[in-house]
C-alpha cells in the first residue's frame, strides 16, 4: 500500500509508491532508496531496493574542494564520475557517465518556493522544493522520468527514488546522488553563513 500524503512524497521500501504520485504520473516501474553513511571517513550514500539489497553506491572524497564521487553497481562496476565546479555561484556539478555521456547539473539562482536544476547535455529538468523536501525529474519532451522524496527527519539523509523510465535508471541515481550533494552543499554554505552574522 503507498503513502497518502499528498504533500510529502517519501516512502520506504515495501510501503508502495506515494499515492499522489500514483495519481499524477500512475505505478512507477522501480523504486530505490538512498541512505548517507554519516560516521564515515569517505561520503558514502548506499541505494538499494524493494528488498533492501544494494545495488549502487556513491563513494566520495572527504577533503576535495571539487567534491569529487564516484557512482558503482552492486558489482562494483563503475557507472558515473560526478564532480563540483571550484566557483560556480550556479552550484554547478558536471557528471560524466561511463558510456561517454556528459551532462551538467545547474540550480537556477535561489528561487525561493520552487527550485529549478536545469541538466545541461540531456535537456532534463530538475523541479523541486528543498523545503517541500519533494523532486520531479522531466525528459526533454517534458515526460516524466523518477519523483524523488526525502524523508523528513532522519540521521542517514534518506531519499525514495520512484523511476518511470527503467531505461534511464543509472543517469536517474547519478542525478540524485548529485541533489543530495548540493543540497548537502547548500546546507553548509548556509551554516558558515550563519556562523559569520
Amino acid at each position: 500500500m503507498g503513502t497518502f500524503s499528498k504533500l510529502h512524497r517519501f516512502h520506504e521500501a515495501g510501503q508502495g509508491a506515494n499515492v499522489k504520485n500514483v495519481e499524477a504520473f500512475g505505478q512507477p516501474a522501480r523504486s530505490l532508496y538512498t541512505s548517507t553513511k554519516i560516521f564515515s571517513l569517505k561520503h558514502h550514500i548506499d541505494v538499494t531496493d524493494e528488498t533492501e539489497q544494494v545495488v549502487y553506491q556513491a563513494k566520495s572524497k572527504v577533503f576535495s574542494f571539487v567534491d569529487k564521487t564516484d557512482l558503482y553497481d552492486a558489482s562494483e562496476k563503475h557507472i558515473a564520475h560526478i564532480q563540483r565546479k571550484f566557483i560556480s555561484l550556479h552550484e554547478r556539478h558536471f557528471v560524466t557517465m561511463d558510456n561517454g555521456q556528459a551532462f551538467e547539473l545547474s540550480n537556477e539562482l535561489f528561487h525561493i518556493m520552487k527550485d529549478i536544476t536545469n541538466i545541461e547535455g540531456l535537456g532534463w529538468q530538475l523541479r523541486g522544493n528543498i523545503l517541500g523536501l519533494n523532486f520531479e525529474l522531466y525528459d526533454s519532451m517534458g515526460r516524466i522520468v523518477a519523483v524523488i522524496g526525502q524523508k523528513m527527519i532522519s540521521l542517514h539523509d534518506k531519499y525514495c527514488i520512484d523511476i518511470y523510465q527503467p531505461q534511464m535508471e543509472e543517469i536517474v541515481v547519478a542525478i540524485v546522488i548529485t541533489l543530495q550533494h548540493m543540497i548537502a552543499d547548500r546546507k553548509n554554505a548556509s551554516a558558515a553563513s550563519g556562523s559569520y552574522s
